[in-house]
């Protein structure tokens, strides 16, 4: 009976450390939403491709095309895990949805005020049309969820299954 137990506990998948996770809530959101974004792009919701973020240290005609595009969606991912380890360190002990889509639109004054001059492909925040700017704002909302609710959601299912082993112990004593 025990050798059962034993056995079947070496056969359960281990979980992933929670700092995977984060890692790859940063990766995966910024790379789907900077795919949205792109998608957005397309079918003109906004005037901001993706690839803006290569305006400033890129050279070079390629940074327009396909390849341009596709660097700047893996870049956005990469900097979008810089994004959901901030989250992890401020505000993962928030277990609701607002925290989340605050984080977001954080996140986009952040880039639309502070960063714009960076970026030569963003006009100014007074001149960016009204479809652009409730997309971008709809975008970085949504991004803001998806990794505060996915970071906060992982905290309090580990903090509530600490708890239960150690009202088992009690409870086994």
């Amino acid at each position: 009976m025990a050798k059962e137990k034993l056995a079947r506990e070496e056969m359960k998948e281990k979980p992933m450390s929670f700092m995977t996770l984060v890692v790859l809530t940063g990766l995966i959101g910024g790379i789907f939403f900077a795919c949205l974004a792109y998608l957005a792009y397309v079918f003109n919701f906004t005037e901001i491709p993706p690839r803006v973020i290569l305006e400033p240290w890129a050279l070079g005609d390629w940074k327009k095309r396909w390849l341009g595009t596709v660097i700047a969606i893996i870049l956005i991912g990469v900097l979008s895990i810089v994004a959901a380890l901030l989250y992890y360190a401020t505000l993962r002990k928030f277990n609701n949805i607002w925290a989340g889509i605050a984080y977001g639109l954080v996140l986009f004054l952040l880039v639309f005020f502070v960063l714009n001059p960076i970026f030569p492909g963003i006009h100014p925040f007074n001149k960016i049309d009204l479809n652009t700017m409730v997309t971008s704002i709809c975008l970085y909302a949504l991004f803001g969820l998806f990794v505060g609710y996915t970071i906060s959601y992982e905290e309090n299912e580990i903090n509530s299954s600490k708890k239960e082993e150690k009202e088992e112990e009690a409870t086994a004593t």
